[in-house]
């Protein structure tokens, strides 16, 4: 019996109003705008105020959004994943606050830690789901309040993190369509050089833990970007030679947003032109595992049935891959 393949069939968000520029950054910590445009490409990014909602109240807007959207009602929802790197709490698990937020009372769900890959990885995580022929409505969302752990101290690392949410819908389809191929990789090498120290069960909350600041973000810049530009531009052109796709087939790259040298190399190993890249890392900074879809909800507009996506991330671990995704309808 023919498998059926994923496609995505709605896209929601959910982002902050407040929003930090660099000027005022600038009067926190010792940074420029100037510095930070021109190491990252970062004018602005959102930040969550309120210290009574955390990255589940966020995942839950943009759920939210996804149902209105999609006409679905939350009891038609079989399965509901959360990519996050700074969850409520240890346990229980974000999507089940999610869950209970928006009112999914038919579904189970858990939680998805890959860092800034969390996104590709819940992707096909989920289209493994609904590919089994048994999960109809699989919802998958992108959660952060990166802000909480930011050390904003810290002039290489402040700048780079925002707080936002986005959440895809994933249903079967025998049509040609959807998630037609992805490559996904890690291999430790990272887990020293970007982390949050303190906080679990290694190295558990202390007042010392908390003096010496070890519940923030540790990035040490060079050895990440090194490794990042070269693991992410070059499983991207490894999923277009495997699929025999040229840079003339693919719509939209749509990459992780951390830093904008690094999307503007994967493009170029790709032959992809700038204007078909999807950027808005200018607006947001780096969400984590909401960048892409966050992404895919500003562009689903110029989005068309049949396009296809590229989709790359690069995170702690690390981790990295791609995706080949074909773009499954035309909004409405």
């Amino acid at each position: 019996m023919e498998r059926p393949k994923a496609i995505i069939t709605g896209v929601g968000a959910y982002y902050p109003d407040y929003i930090l520029n660099n000027d005022e950054l600038s009067q926190m910590v010792e940074t420029t705008d100037e510095w930070i445009m021109t190491r990252v490409g970062i004018k602005e990014r959102r930040i969550l105020k309120d210290k009574d909602k955390g990255s589940a109240w966020l995942g839950a807007r943009a759920v939210e959004n996804l149902l209105e959207k999609t006409n679905t009602k939350p009891e038609e929802v079989d399965l509901l994943i959360c990519a996050t790197v700074t969850p409520d709490m240890h346990f229980p698990a974000n999507a089940q606050i999610i869950a209970d937020m928006v009112g999914i009372k038919n579904a189970f769900g858990f939680d998805l830690n890959a860092g800034c890959s969390g996104f590709i990885f819940g992707l096909v995580t989920a289209t493994q789901y609904v590919e089994s022929g048994r999960y109809k409505k699989v919802v998958f969302v992108g959660a952060e309040k990166m802000s909480v752990i930011t050390d904003y101290t810290d002039r290489k690392t402040c700048p780079l993190f925002g707080d936002a949410s986005a959440a895809v819908m994933l249903e079967p389809t025998f049509e040609n369509l959807g998630v037609m191929d992805h490559i996904l990789r890690s291999d430790g090498i990272g887990r020293d050089h970007l982390y949050m120290k303190a906080g679990g069960s290694l190295n558990p909350p202390t007042l010392e833990t908390v003096a010496n600041r070890e519940h923030f973000i540790y990035q040490d810049g060079q050895y990440v970007f090194k490794h990042a530009v070269s693991k992410m531009a070059d499983v991207s052109v490894e999923i277009m030679e495997k699929n025999h796709l040229s840079a003339d087939d693919v719509a939209y790259l749509v990459p992780h947003q951390a830093n904008l040298r690094i999307i503007d190399a994967t493009a170029r190993r790709m032959g992809v032109d700038e204007s078909k890249v999807m950027i808005n890392i200018q607006k947001y900074g780096n969400t984590t595992s909401a960048t892409i879809p966050l992404c895919l909800y500003e562009w689903e507009n110029k989005l068309h049935k049949g396009d296809n996506l590229i989709l790359a991330a690069f995170g702690a671990g690390f981790t990295w891959g791609a995706v080949w995704l074909k773009w499954a309808y035309d909004k409405k």
